[in-house]
């Protein structure tokens, strides 16, 4: 085959196919992106909710291996790695009840209480401002709310 030939059989993309796949593609992000951007704070709020799930889960496996909750002192740290002060569970589970200590999505530790105000314990994030209370992006989600 000579080269003329191979020429003649290439096939490619024009500059206008180019230009208007690439008018499709910001059309739709024009479109799509605003709706995205805003669903980022509803994503975490979901988020904290489904760990605090998680960890109420882990802490009832806990309770339920050693017949109590691990205290405010031992926190949270204590569904990770087997606790040596305070009350020391005896039936611990080898490897633990979380893979590392849970911290939302914002990055700050879950507040945990044990006796909690509302039950046995009480599981807390305080949302985007880090801070009790607030509202809307910044409104506690609690484990008694859920």
């Amino acid at each position: 085959m000579n080269k003329q030939n191979r020429i003649k059989n290439q096939k490619g993309f024009t500059l206008i196919e180019i230009l208007v796949v690439v008018f499709i593609i910001g059309l739709l992000a024009t479109i799509i992106l605003p709706k995205i951007m805003g669903r980022q704070e509803e994503a975490q709020r979901t988020k904290a909710t489904a760990d605090i799930k998680n960890i109420q889960t882990a802490l009832d496996l806990f309770k339920l291996d050693n017949n109590f909750y691990p205290s405010t002192e031992q926190g949270l740290e204590a569904l990770v790695k087997k606790p040596e002060t305070g009350r020391i569970p005896e039936k611990w589970k080898e490897g633990g009840y979380l893979n590392k200590a849970p911290k939302d999505p914002w990055g700050k530790p879950y507040v945990y209480l044990s006796p909690g105000s509302h039950g046995d314990y009480d599981l807390i994030s305080y949302g985007a401002d880090g801070e009790a209370g607030g509202e809307g992006k910044n409104a506690d989600i609690e484990s008694w709310n859920l």
